[in-house]
């Protein structure tokens, strides 16, 4: 599927969100229903997706989305969603727009990968929010790596009490997580990928759902 994916689009080495959770999907990891929408096409109607909506605008060459302010959450009707997709297509540098169904809120995690100048690739795990940004609480492994290694690799972190169920929460599908973190070692263990990035993983009590993501394929 990755080698498809690559050769298909031969020379090049960085790709939109839509394109990558398209890869992602045909993985059997679950994206969010949306529409890419380009500079050069009409937005649809009626939509073929469920309101509320996000936007997002979508380039190569926009760095962070949240910077720009080209990420909006809860769009509730036709309207909106045309103020909102003409409004995020004069964003300098935009190539286009992705219109997405809003996801249920859940547990957000990250999963990763990079290529280490000293261990070759790696797997890289967290929890989302201030986890990531303010305690640094990621987790790093070796790939390829087996359903073994993915669970321990989680345990690592210091948030792995909300994964199983913490002040009267349900408990989260580690094994769905577990499935996705070896998906992405096995990426990873290709030696085609540079890194890859899924940020955030809304995970559930059954199933996580991937937010965001880029990829980055070794040219």
């Amino acid at each position: 599927m990755l080698k498809e994916f690559i050769e298909k689009n031969k020379g090049r080495n960085t790709f939109l969100e839509h394109e990558v959770k398209g890869l992602l999907k045909a993985m059997g990891m679950s994206v969010p229903e949306g529409v890419f929408i380009g500079k050069k096409d009409i937005i649809p109607s009626p939509m073929p997706l469920n309101f509320p909506l996000v936007v997002k605008v979508s380039s190569l060459r926009i760095a962070s989305k949240s910077d720009v302010k080209g990420v909006r959450l809860g769009i509730r009707d036709e309207n909106e969603l045309k103020d909102t997709v003409y409004e995020f297509m004069k964003i300098e540098n935009a190539e286009g727009v992705l219109v997405e169904e809003m996801a249920a809120q859940g547990v957000e995690v990250i999963v990763g990968g990079a290529v280490d100048k000293q261990f070759g690739p790696v797997v890289m795990f967290g929890i989302g929010g201030v986890f990531v940004e303010l305690f640094k609480d990621v987790a790093f492994g070796l790939v390829p790596m087996t359903t073994d290694d993915a669970q321990w690799l989680i345990r690592q972190v210091k948030g792995y009490r909300l994964l199983e169920g913490y002040r009267g929460k349900p408990a989260a599908d580690i094994d769905g997580l577990v499935n996705m973190i070896v998906s992405i070692s096995e990426m990873m263990a290709s030696n085609l990928i540079e890194e890859i990035d899924l940020n955030p993983i809304a995970l559930y009590p059954k199933g996580a759902i991937v937010l965001d993501a880029k990829m980055k394929i070794i040219s």
